[in-house]
């Protein structure tokens, strides 16, 4: 439940950011080994993009259906933990059984298997991440409290992108494993068991109160009609909230843009900077997402946090945004053949992106969920951070739908050494183009967001007046 404390404890913070590493080393671990299926497996590009849309549009209907169970739960543990700990033991065990894929079977059937416990994988993935979100929102009630618990999360969180990059030098280095299929199928198994240990400690050190005594809507079998008629209108109801719905837009608009050229930087630097010898590529790859986590880590997130404080959330986002731009302009200029070292210049900027987006925008969502606390009396962290991630999942499936598409529009053949000139020039095209689009219009979109630190004051002030009068009534 929403903590009255100025101050969250650091302790409760790392625990809740340990969290935000299994939840971002899961998809981390993903988009690198989802290079595998086309590099190794032989999948086709409209194979890769089914693989990326369908389980999303999946996890993006679960999502806001598991934040009306979380907002409605009425147990001893709270609303939040049960889920979490759940959650956390599905995606662990799935994840690791999702990539036993083997060569011999063939596409059709790795495919069909793949598309199976994916499906397993992101049901596990929405009973644990949609509470987890939510007891982050739930942790403070004060402005600045709020940004520095995401920051924490956030910097914690950032180690699974400087970690998982390396697995690319681990899978293609026959001194470990005799092929990248072969390598996927161990890492795999790793990554499952630590991150599902990770994401159980919420569960166990978060804590939270008992909610059986409150009133709260009915989840039995009975009601179930009601209860979706309530997911519904929580829907409805999120999305009149202005500024809620404009963190959603900008964040669909940066994010997506994003991931659906983010796979590309592999076969950029593959075929672009070493002519299609991953060999020789070496550790290209892995520095390129390594050192961009790093600059997110160490330079972003404290510049970011920063300025947060001194400017607002809001000029913050604008400023970060608008220095993500110059770094994709700088990747055009920068990716040069024979020169790989030259793209290191460009991440800093780049990396203000992506690294700057959710530490910033959750701790907006805490704010506005406080605004409809006041037209609505309902505290909805659960129905709220369900719906601004099923945004971020359902464009994350557009993305993968779109990023198999342009692989097979400019031509890209997985099973050629070399690419013509027309794929590696539309890979290039596209990998700086559409995030710069996308980040363009976000920044339009958020210039017209207005819950500043006064007006979010202004709203806690009432809330706390509200809370005094209810205690005095009763």
């Amino acid at each position: 439940m929403l903590n009255t404390n100025n101050k969250v404890p650091f302790g409760q913070k790392v625990a809740f950011g340990i969290g935000m590493l299994a939840n971002q080393m899961f998809p981390a671990a993903m988009g690198i080994f989802m290079v595998v299926l086309v590099q190794d497996l032989g999948f086709p590009g409209w194979m890769w993009g089914v693989i990326f849309f369908l389980p999303r549009i999946f996890d993006s209907i679960t999502d806001p259906i598991m934040g009306f169970i979380s907002d409605n739960t009425k147990s001893k543990w709270g609303r939040r933990r049960q889920y979490v700990l759940i959650g956390a033991i599905i995606m662990g065990i799935s994840f690791s059984i999702l990539w036993q894929l083997h060569r011999e079977n063939g596409v059709d059937y790795n495919f069909t298997y793949f598309i199976i416990w994916s499906f397993v994988f992101y049901l596990g993935l929405t009973i644990f991440s949609v509470p987890y979100v939510a007891m982050g929102y739930e942790m403070s009630d004060d402005f600045h409290e709020r940004t520095n618990i995401m920051a924490v999360a956030q910097w914690i969180g950032q180690w699974a992108w400087v970690i998982a990059p390396w697995f690319w030098v681990i899978m293609y280095d026959q001194g470990w494993f005799e092929s990248a299929d072969v390598a996927t199928r161990t890492i795999a198994v790793w990554v499952g068991v630590i991150c599902m240990v990770f994401a159980m400690v919420p569960a166990v050190f978060i804590k939270s109160k008992s909610t059986i005594n409150e009133d709260y809507a009915p989840l039995n079998v009975k009601n179930i009609g009601s209860s979706f008629n309530g997911i519904i209108d929580g829907f409805k109801e999120a999305f009149k909230n202005k500024p809620f719905r404009k963190l959603c837009v900008a964040t669909f608009l940066v994010y997506n843009a994003f991931n659906t050229v983010a796979a590309f930087t592999f076969f950029i630097v593959v075929y672009y900077l070493f002519n299609g010898n991953a060999a020789a590529a070496g550790v290209w790859p892995t520095l390129f997402g390594s050192i961009g986590a790093l600059a997110t880590t160490f330079l972003v997130i404290p510049i970011v946090t920063r300025m947060s404080k001194v400017m607002g959330k809001k000029s913050a986002f604008l400023v970060s945004q608008s220095i993500s731009i110059v770094g994709y302009v700088l990747l055009w200029f920068l990716f040069i053949p024979g020169k790989p070292f030259m793209f290191i210049f460009a991440l800093p900027f780049f990396a203000f992106g992506i690294g700057s987006l959710f530490t910033l925008m959750m701790s907006m969502t805490a704010d506005v969920i406080d605004l409809d606390e006041l037209n609505t009396g309902l505290r909805r962290e659960g129905v709220f951070g369900a719906i601004y991630w099923w945004m971020v999942k359902f464009g994350f499936a557009i993305a993968g739908l779109l990023s198999g598409l342009i692989l097979s529009t400019i031509g890209f053949n997985a099973d050629a050494t070399l690419q013509s000139e027309g794929a590696i020039t539309g890979l290039r095209i596209f990998y700086s183009g559409l995030p710069i689009l996308g980040t363009f219009i976000a920044i339009l979109v958020m210039r017209g967001y207005d819950m500043s630190e006064v007006r979010a004051l202004e709203i806690r002030e009432e809330l706390d007046k509200r809370k005094k009068e209810r205690v005095s009534d009763s």
